[in-house]
């Protein structure tokens, strides 16, 4: 597995950025009833710390989750007790039978796992497909080309007990985005300081638009999850298996 998503940087993602997995829930759920299901499996691919699969569960679905960070599968393992969480990279997963997928958060541009290529997103859309009960559905998001501008982008935040500096890159002929991150947290009066380096294939959409279609997915561009739209270079795709 590869060495992402440290302790320190869970912590503070943990505290401060899943919003887009806490907006993607409700619409996940409201989904989910409009196609008649109101119980089942959900799979959560990047399931982080758990922020989606929470409500999730709470909505009376059964959750798995995966994640390739040992720190964020800790963290989601206490914040649902009753879903099952497992140290896993979507590359090489098995699916399992399930009425909706989720993969929030541009999980499926990472290359944390160095298997990650277009060939293996066509295999993943091919392996939900074959999971989902007819009428199930695949919620996910994904960064395409043009998602940093030109000169690059810089970004600082801060908590109570914590602190994250970001730099972010975009090689728009490999079409890879590359971003540098230092992170503080306070530990007793210090404050301790880690470094990660996080890298994505950016996506063109009629690429992934034409994957879904081959794997026999319906999908369809959402302009966001419910009242959170996202930047440009962003986009969610809903996509749902014919009855």
């Amino acid at each position: 597995m590869a060495d992402a998503y440290r302790t320190d940087l869970t912590y503070i993602h943990d505290a401060a950025y899943g919003k887009f997995a806490e907006h993607a829930a409700p619409v996940l759920s409201r989904r989910l009833q409009r196609a008649g299901f109101s119980k089942g499996l959900v799979v959560d691919l990047g399931c982080g710390s758990g922020i989606l699969a929470e409500p999730i569960a709470a909505a009376g679905f059964d959750v798995a989750g995966y994640d390739i960070s040992p720190a964020m599968i800790a963290l989601a393992r206490k914040r649902v007790p009753g879903g099952r969480f497992f140290e896993a990279s979507f590359v090489d997963l098995a699916v399992p039978p399930c009425v909706a997928v989720a993969a929030i958060g541009e999980v499926v541009n990472y290359c944390f796992d160095a298997g990650n290529s277009d060939e293996v997103l066509k295999s993943l859309f091919h392996n939900v497909y074959d999971a989902l009960r007819p009428g199930g559905l695949f919620l996910f998001d994904f960064a395409e080309p043009g998602r940093i501008p030109p000169a690059g982008r810089q970004h600082c935040r801060a908590g109570d007990d914590w602190a994250v500096l970001a730099e972010a890159h975009e090689d728009r002929r490999r079409r890879l985005l590359t971003r540098r991150i230092t992170a503080f947290r306070k530990v007793g009066d210090l404050y301790r300081r880690s470094e990660e380096t996080h890298t994505q294939r950016l996506l063109r959409r009629g690429d992934v638009g034409r994957w879904l279609r081959r794997a026999g997915l319906r999908a369809q561009r959402l302009a966001g999850y419910g009242a959170l739209k996202l930047p440009a270079g962003w986009t969610v795709m809903l996509a749902r298996k014919p009855r």
